[in-house]
């Protein structure tokens, strides 16, 4: 039986074995710096990767290219569509706009429920405990704000009007506050508006109810909700909110609408106050009379 060492191929495996053991644990530990061998290995490993790599990026990089160019082309097909029908809503709208005048002018009428100023204002104050409630402005009747102003923030969309009125800030209570007072007359956009009253915000849902809509009324989803002009305070044509449910009433008389508002009520940092300019009843014929 031959000897163990003399199977010399034996030996020399092992030995080449113990050496590879023996690099791998001294090119593990940590050192500043490499060996001319790790050097010349990692030089050649990074430049066979090259080789390779660039043309792997490059195939993937055309891929993706084209799948880019495939998606611009269908974002300009959509936006051309909309550009479009922006063009279109522009000039019907420019042609309204035009007619309104003319007939305005021919029966003599010197204002109109959307009549409005606007002046700009930003949020300095909100108390953590009314968050829903109210927020501070700083304007106040120094810059000719008075109560009952509307408030809009910066898309367009009603957050509340001015409760009280200092000299140079004022204090806004918002649509969110459930106060029995805090109502807003209101219309579905429609052929045929549909009117009723915000009253009442929901919090879980983070929604505005529209309450004492005709019964017989047919609304749908997605509806747009304005102010109606018609409550004295608010001018008319202020968003409001969108329709995501339609219930009837607790007493099955009338529907009400739950409505997402316009306006993030959580999100208010610069908003404008509306001040109304066309004619309001005055409050002296809204008292009942005596019984």
């Amino acid at each position: 039986m031959p000897s163990f060492f003399s199977n010399k191929k034996l030996i020399i495996l092992l030995v080449s074995i113990i050496i590879l053991v023996a690099l791998i644990g001294y090119s593990r530990t940590d050192r500043e710096q490499i060996t001319g061998p790790e050097q010349v290995i990692r030089d050649a490993v990074g430049w066979v990767q090259t080789i390779f790599t660039k043309p792997a990026y490059a195939i993937a990089g055309f891929f993706e290219n084209v799948r880019d160019i495939q998606h611009i082309y269908e974002e300009n097909r959509l936006l051309k569509a909309r550009l479009d029908e922006y063009a279109q809503i522009s000039v019907e709208r420019n042609l309204l706009r035009n007619e309104n005048n003319t007939l305005r002018d021919m029966v003599d009428l010197d204002e109109s429920l959307n009549d409005y100023l606007m002046r700009s204002a930003v949020v300095i104050h909100r108390n953590p405990d009314r968050w829903n409630k109210y927020i501070g402005l700083n304007r106040g009747s120094e810059h000719g704000i008075q109560s009952n102003m509307a408030v809009i923030d910066s898309k367009g969309g009603l957050i509340g009007k001015v409760k009280t009125v200092s000299e140079f800030s004022s204090r806004i209570q918002l649509l969110s506050d459930n106060d029995r007072t805090n109502r807003v007359s209101a219309m579905i956009s429609m052929d045929q508006p549909e009117y009723g009253f915000i009253e009442g915000y929901d919090e879980d849902l983070g929604l505005l109810i529209m309450r004492k809509i005709d019964l017989a009324a047919e609304i749908e989803e997605e509806q747009m909700v304005v102010t109606s002009g018609k409550g004295g305070v608010y001018p008319s044509g202020l968003l409001l909110g969108e329709i995501v449910r339609v219930e009837p009433d607790e007493y099955g008389l009338t529907q009400n609408a739950y409505i997402r508002p316009t306006a993030d009520f959580f999100a208010l940092d610069y908003v404008y106050i509306i001040e109304r300019t066309s004619t309001s009843l005055d409050p002296a014929l809204l008292e009942e009379e005596p019984s």
